[in-house]
């Protein structure tokens, strides 16, 4: 079955273009029980420029996509782009997630608050940060983690400029890349573009490094399986998907969140602490 011929009761992502989208289908296999929705949003330019991914992530874009995840019945949507979202800073962001759930109907997050959260439940507050990006966007990745109190003790930028060009990187580039730019003082290395194909490759990429892994694909599916349970807990622990589907507990919210304060209004607001 297609992604987006999930049925009603599925978990709805939000994907710009068309790059590693296949990974959706990929993960929908690997956990078995689980159907999970791609709709594909307006790609107007493919560049990680600052420009160009407000573009992507603006407000008209993401309104239609999660208005067509509303008609798929989904129980939750995820704005399934990194840059696209981090670009917008913490506020931005968390105003880019209101208008989806609005669009939607549903409770909805980002891939940036996703890479958050999945820190915080794994316990870790040092990270490297293995980027595709140009240096000007990855260091406003690093910012976002920043203001969550998670620590980029290096980061490293490929200054890969279009995320097709990403997306035809193979299983060797990919490892290599999460090996090169490891750091000692690294609790985990987190790999920030959904553009990049990783799912099939975790348990090999935490493998390689010894720690915990986090990639766009990955912690974009599993904060829409948190969302689908009301934030309320992790996904059930699965093998395959690397520590963080592996890891049992309650999901955790970002520090200072309130259930109902208005998204955006403080900056310290995780999407999905909005529907709890």
């Amino acid at each position: 079955m297609a992604p987006s011929d999930a049925p009603p009761g599925g978990v709805g992502f939000l994907y710009p273009g068309y790059s590693a989208e296949d990974d959706y289908p990929v993960i929908e296999r690997m956990l078995g029980d689980v159907r999970l929705a791609v709709v594909h949003t307006a790609m107007r330019e493919d560049a990680h420029r600052v420009d160009a991914l407000l573009d992507i992530g603006g407000a008209e874009v993401l309104a239609e996509g999660a208005q067509r995840l509303r008609d798929l019945g989904v129980r939750a949507a995820v704005w399934a782009c990194t840059s696209g979202s981090f670009v917008f800073g913490w506020d931005g962001a968390a105003q880019q997630v209101a208008g989806v759930r609005d669009a939607a109907g549903v409770p909805a997050s980002s891939t940036s608050f996703a890479f958050v959260n999945a820190a915080r439940h794994l316990g870790v507050t040092r990270v490297a940060v293995a980027a595709s990006y140009p240096a000007d966007v990855a260091e406003r990745f690093v910012e976002f983690l920043g203001r969550a109190g998670v620590e980029a003790v290096s980061l490293s930028c490929e200054g890969i400029v279009t995320a097709a060009e990403v997306g035809t990187l193979t299983r060797e580039q990919v490892l290599d890349l999460v090996a090169a730019n490891d750091h000692p003082d690294a609790e985990a290395v987190l790999v920030p573009d959904t553009a990049l194909h990783t799912v099939a490759w975790l348990d090999e990429l935490e493998a390689r490094v010894g720690k915990p892994v986090l990639t766009a694909n990955q912690v974009t599916v599993w904060e829409g399986l948190c969302l689908a349970a009301n934030g309320a807990r992790a996904p059930r622990p699965r093998s395959g998907l690397g520590t963080l589907f592996a890891a049992r507990g309650p999901a955790v919210p970002v520090p200072g969140a309130t259930p109902s304060a208005d998204v955006g209004s403080s900056g310290a607001l995780p999407p999905r602490s909005q529907t709890l």
